[in-house]
C-alpha cells in the first residue's frame, strides 16, 4: 500500500493535481455548467457528494471482494453500477429538496454517472494502491479541487459578461477554455511542493 500522509494527498489532489486544470478531466459540466455561478455551486456540491460516496464505497468492494477473491476484471463494471447507483440517490434527494436545482441541471445531472472523473477517481485509488483513509482523502480532496474550478471559471464568466464584450467567435467554450488555461496556469503555482505517487 501507498504510504503518502492524507492530509498531503488531500492538498493535493485539490491544488496541485487539480483534476480539472491539471488533468484536463470533467470538462463537459466545465463547459457548459460554469454559466451560471449558482448552478456551478451546485453541481460542485454534487460531485463531491458523488465522487466521495463511490470511492467510500468502491474501496471495500475492490481490495476486500475482488482483490481476494481475485476477480480484479470485474471491477470496471462493479464501480459503474456503484456510480450509477449513487447518482440516481443524489437525483432523488435533490428532486425532493431542490427542484429548481434539478431543472437548472437539466441533463447534466443525470451525466454525472458518465463524468470521467467519478470513474478515474476510483481508477487512481486502484493504480495509487491508496489505503481507505487516502481513499477518502483523495476523492473529496479531487472533488472539491474540481467544484472548485468550476465555481472560480462561473464566477469569471459572470465577471466578464457583466464587464465586457466578448468577440462572438470566442462566445462559449472558447472563452471558457482561455479561461480554463489561465487558471491552470495559476494552479502551477503549487507544482513542485507535493506530487502524487
Amino acid at each position: 500500500m501507498n504510504t503518502m500522509n492524507p492530509l498531503t494527498i488531500l492538498f493535493a489532489s485539490i491544488f496541485t493535481h487539480n483534476i480539472a486544470l491539471v488533468y484536463i478531466l470533467g470538462m463537459c459540466p466545465f463547459i457548459v455548467i460554469s454559466r451560471n455561478y449558482k448552478t456551478a455551486i451546485g453541481m460542485g456540491i454534487s460531485v463531491v457528494f458523488v465522487v466521495t460516496l463511490t470511492a467510500i464505497i468502491n474501496w471495500p468492494i475492490y481490495w476486500k471482494i475482488l482483490v481476494p477473491l481475485k476477480s480484479e476484471i470485474l471491477s470496471y463494471l462493479i464501480f459503474i453500477i456503484v456510480i450509477a447507483a449513487s447518482v440516481q440517490l443524489l437525483e432523488m434527494l435533490i428532486e425532493k429538496f431542490s427542484p429548481a436545482l434539478q431543472s437548472s441541471f437539466g441533463i447534466f445531472l443525470p451525466l454525472i454517472t458518465v463524468n470521467c472523473i467519478v470513474l478515474a477517481v476510483c481508477l487512481f485509488m486502484v493504480l495509487r494502491k491508496y489505503n481507505f483513509i487516502q481513499t477518502v482523502c483523495y476523492s473529496f480532496g479531487t472533488s472539491v479541487g474540481w467544484a472548485m474550478a468550476i465555481i472560480i471559471m462561473a464566477a469569471i464568466k459572470e465577471k466578464i459578461n457583466l464587464v465586457s464584450d466578448i468577440p462572438s467567435g470566442l462566445r462559449g467554450a472558447g472563452i471558457t477554455m482561455i479561461i480554463a488555461g489561465l487558471m491552470a496556469f495559476a494552479f502551477m503555482g503549487f507544482a513542485g511542493i507535493i506530487t502524487l505517487q
